[in-house]
């Protein structure tokens, strides 16, 4: 635990010490949530081109009698490990002055995910089956919409603070 404390830490203390040229322009709690989030995005990303490229080769996945495109299945290969770093960054760097019970805000981040989940399988359809864009190219699209919607359900649901408690520290 000590590890995982002294991680946390590190992070903070990093994303404090870029914190000061954009203060006048973004309140430290958004300025993390672009930090954590952008990280998270950047990894999932990579992830899944990874997955797409190198895994999959680019391959259709045969499951039974299922048959799974490669660009869904990498999206589904790669979602456990961004769930999990997305809600511990969210939970104990964007938003650490969330009152709520931890089981409380991994239940509501769930639910905001599985929208997300919803989201991004219907625009990584529509991007790759309907408009013919580069799958890694469609992930970078549909992640932007997906962020913009994120951001508001983590902050105001999931992560959700109370009334006088406004902001975390400051840097």
């Amino acid at each position: 635990m000590k590890l995982l404390k002294n991680i946390r830490d590190l992070i903070q203390y990093l994303i404090n010490w870029m914190y000061p040229p954009f203060q006048k322009y973004l309140p430290i709690e958004t300025f993390r949530y672009a930090v954590c989030g952008g990280s998270n995005t950047a990894l999932d990303i990579g992830l899944y081109f990874t997955c797409y490229n190198f895994i999959l080769h680019k391959q259709m996945i045969h499951i039974a009698s299922i048959y799974i495109t490669p660009h869904i299945g990498a999206f589904m290969m790669v979602f456990p490990f961004t769930f999990l770093t997305g809600f511990m960054l969210m939970k104990y760097i964007t938003f650490s002055a969330s009152d709520l019970r931890g089981r409380v805000q991994l239940l509501r981040y769930g639910i905001t995910v599985l929208v997300c989940i919803f989201l991004n399988y219907i625009l990584l359809k529509f991007f790759v089956e309907y408009c013919h864009i580069f799958p890694t190219v469609s992930k970078i699209l549909t992640t932007g919409f997906v962020v913009i919607y994120s951001y508001f359900s983590q902050k105001h649901y999931s992560f959700k603070t109370p009334k006088n408690n406004v902001s975390v520290e400051e840097a």
